[in-house]
């Protein structure tokens, strides 16, 4: 289960996945942080706004969507300062790195496991 690998004009996105009761708009966020990221760092950094026009969604639904894959440790974000050339200082884009696919499926499993044993307790 290694990272995908851009080929050409395409890249790959793991099977896991498909197995992970992502919705349809995590799996497309997903897929188009995974089109943007830099293979090297497997970080990428485009605005909500970016996002949003090349998906159709609203911010909110990005930002939504966002949570949800951190929260499935499909991703990771941090905050970015840019200086602007008048020396000040702002709020960048959110920079977005692509977690291991081991790492979310192993938590999938885990959340998994947490909520069948709190079934079997009821």
């Amino acid at each position: 289960m290694s990272q995908p690998k851009k080929q050409g004009n395409y890249f790959m996105l793991p099977n896991e996945i498909f197995n992970m009761d992502l919705s349809a708009g995590e799996i497309a966020l997903y897929a188009f942080l995974m089109r943007m990221e830099d293979r090297k760092t497997f970080t990428c950094y485009p605005a909500f706004k970016t996002i949003g026009n090349a998906l159709h969604m609203s911010k909110n639904a990005v930002m939504k969507y966002v949570r949800q894959l951190e929260e499935k440790e499909l991703i990771e974000t941090e905050h970015t300062i840019v200086e602007h050339h008048d020396g000040s200082l702002r709020n960048g884009n959110l920079m977005y790195r692509i977690l291991p696919i081991k790492q979310a499926v192993d938590s999938f499993h885990r959340r998994q496991l947490y909520n069948y044993g709190r079934r079997k307790k009821h």
